[in-house]
């Protein structure tokens, strides 16, 4: 065996970490470096190659791997030893001999190499989870295709090429290639004809700029069409997701070519009908807006059309059809304090006509903040309204003065009541297809401990659009036999940092409670690392220690809605002290209170997107939990959780994620 001597406390730190750790000595024939040959390798290494340490030290490298000589690896370590510069690379491998999708770090160790590696699948939450595993299962079985790329650069710093980092079953399928072959390769090698269908100038544009792009892209040759969507992920790295939409294209023409027919249908009740049937067709907003463009314009009888939805104090254009470049421009995004017409609407639901330029006018009385009519003389501004809740306004333009009689205005409120309804049912189906609620679930335990006298349930209910993700978590923690921690929070946000964040502090939260720690300490800690890694983020936390032997609970708040415990005495809050949200400030103190949990008793940790946001107060979603929880079936979490999910609590419909962790003890504990 090589002798590369490694300091005693080098070698214990490379001996505990989890990471996997190799020391190797280059292998020369005439001075010409031809191989590796394995001096050390810790238990983490071990592991992740499947291998014990007899079997790989002093053997080389084209001995204990052959299948992967020729793949780069070995010109990538001659690199690192001739050079003295460390390096790192990305390789996929579903071998014989060796299974994972790794990185290396390399750096020079006096005449040999020091190199770090990584299982990616297994650390993107803590291991003892497996969620690494499981998001990579569910990426791999996704619908759509999918990989992410890492931008090489050139001697000016200008990205020539790109690397692909990872990509799942289904993106390589559409290839070409099976994965091995694509991860660690440059998209010239494995896609050159990005270059000429102008994609490679997308992903550099995105990866230069952070700005998201998403194309229809058709192949007449093959008769295809193909979503492509980019988003920047990291410094000079993209992620493509792809899928065939053909079928989803052809439905659309199909509403297009039956709106031609609809313009020749006579009467308000055949219009009525066929938006009806085009909407009820739709099923992402993008096919509402199309049916509205085809179907609804011609139908309502204007020239411009125009949906604001509302986004917290604001609306925003989210489709136009027939407005001026300037009038587009000016409608992007008005706040609701605005003059112009819709905003009353928004705020009112109730609807506003306008029969000629003049009220328009009259309307907007500072000419320095007012939206243009263009070319319109009159309007119909239409509330979306769907379940009691004002979506947004639909606005309708008319190129001549006119009036509004009953049977106009009627026809126009039910087409503006099924475009509500289209919209809403568009915006619930683009959310249950999202992978965020994938990804949310991956994050969140596969399964909770038990201990005896104590039921447990959970649910997590996800309210995010498109590619966002939610930071609502929960968790329990078996401390000791008799000891339990239950813990539920939410980080601050709806995007990938959000849920990452969220899995570090989950992971953090859950090491302090194992180890011991009285839950005061478990946050004191848990927020001086959030602050001492520079997470930006801030984390709402309610933190329970059950002692179930005594009967009793020690819980710490950390800006987070107080607990409802139920026992023979009522129901009620808990009167725990508050104090501020984990990450928020360095000097933070938390204090615990001791309360009561005895046998037969029932207790509900939430956050707040259960019982409040902007137009529910706070107190008013308090006092409705408190009703429901005081009124559930007794001794069975999940019915609990059920009739509170089902009972008149909090905001409808709902705007943010939800999280539940409901817990009972039986009468009679064994304890």
């Amino acid at each position: 065996m090589v002798d590369l001597p490694l300091h005693a406390q080098i070698l214990a730190m490379l001996d505990s970490d989890p990471q996997g750790w190799v020391l190797a000595e280059p292998v020369r024939v005439d001075g010409e470096f031809v191989d590796l040959e394995l001096a050390y390798i810790n238990d983490a290494g071990c592991r992740l190659v499947g291998r014990p340490r007899e079997q790989l030290l002093g053997r080389c490298y084209r001995q204990l791997w052959p299948e992967t000589v020729n793949d780069g690896t070995l010109p990538f370590y001659r690199s690192v030893v001739e050079t003295g510069v460390p390096a790192t690379r990305t390789v996929y491998y579903d071998r014989r001999t060796i299974t994972g999708h790794f990185e290396f770090r390399a750096g020079p160790y006096g005449d040999g190499l020091l190199i770090r590696f990584v299982d990616l699948r297994q650390v993107t939450v803590s291991p003892q989870s497996d969620g690494g595993a499981r998001l990579y299962d569910m990426l791999d079985t996704a619908f759509d295709g999918f990989t992410v790329l890492r931008a090489v650069r050139g001697p000016g710093g200008e990205i020539t090429d790109f690397v692909c980092e990872y990509v799942n079953q289904l993106g390589a399928k559409l290839t070409g290639h099976a994965v091995a072959d694509v991860i660690g390769h440059r998209l010239s090698e494995i896609s050159p004809e990005s270059w000429d269908d102008g994609l490679f100038e997308r992903y550099r544009t995105v990866a230069a700029t952070g700005e998201p792009w998403r194309q229809e892209l058709r192949y007449p040759g093959i008769g295809q069409v193909w979503e492509v969507k980019i988003g920047q992920v990291g410094e000079g790295a993209v992620a493509v997701s792809f899928r065939e939409i053909t079928e989803q294209v052809e439905r659309q023409r199909e509403i297009a070519d039956s709106a031609a027919r609809a313009e020749h249908a006579a009467g308000r009740v055949r219009a009525l009908e066929s938006v009806t049937a085009a909407l009820v067709a739709a099923s992402t907003t993008a096919q509402v807006y199309a049916a509205m463009g085809s179907v609804l314009r011609p139908s309502a009888g204007g020239q411009g059309l125009a949906v604001l939805l509302r986004q917290d104090d604001s609306l925003q254009l989210t489709y136009h059809a027939g407005y001026e470049p300037e009038v587009v421009a000016r409608l992007q995004q008005l706040p609701l304090h605005h003059r112009y017409p819709a905003t009353a609407v928004a705020r009112t639901g109730r609807a506003r006509y306008l029969t000629s330029l003049a009220q328009f006018h009259a309307a907007q009385t500072d000419p320095a903040t007012a939206v243009s009519p263009g070319s319109r003389q009159a309007w119909a501004f239409l509330p979306l309204t769907a379940a009691g809740e004002v979506l947004g306004v639909l606005v309708i333009g008319y190129r001549e003065p006119r009036d509004f009689d009953d049977d106009t205005k009627s026809t126009l409120t039910a087409l503006a009541g099924l475009v509500a309804q289209a919209m809403q049912r568009a915006l619930l189906f683009e959310t249950s297809m999202s992978i965020a609620a994938e990804l949310q679930h991956a994050l969140l335990p596969a399964a909770l401990p038990t201990a005896p006298g104590l039921r447990h349930a959970a649910r997590y209910l996800p309210w995010t659009r498109g590619a966002e993700v939610g930071g609502d978590w929960y968790d329990v923690i078996a401390v000791d036999d008799d000891v339990v921690s239950v813990v539920i929070g939410d980080v601050a946000g709806h995007n990938l940092a959000a849920a990452a964040a969220m899995g570090q502090v989950r992971d953090a939260l859950r090491a302090y409670a194992v180890a011991g720690h009285e839950p005061a300490a478990v946050m004191r800690h848990t927020n001086r690392l959030i602050r001492a890694v520079g997470l930006d983020t801030i984390v709402t936390c309610c933190y329970l220690q059950l002692h179930l032997a005594e009967g009793t609970a020690t819980g710490v708040l950390a800006g987070h809605p107080p607990p409802i415990l139920r026992d023979a005495t009522g129901t009620r809050l808990l009167e725990l002290p508050t104090a501020a949200p984990l990450g928020a400030s360095r000097t933070a103190g938390y204090r615990e209170t001791r309360i009561d949990f005895p046998p037969g008793a029932t207790l509900l940790l939430y956050t707040d997107g259960l019982v409040e946001d902007h137009s529910h107060p706070l107190d008013r979603g308090l006092s409705e939990l408190c009703a429901a929880v005081g009124s559930a079936p007794a001794g069975d979490a999940d019915a609990v959780i059920e009739h509170v999910l089902t009972s008149d609590v909090g905001p409808r419909p709902r705007r943010d994620d939800i999280a539940l962790l409901c817990l009972t003890r039986d009468h009679t504990t064994g304890i």
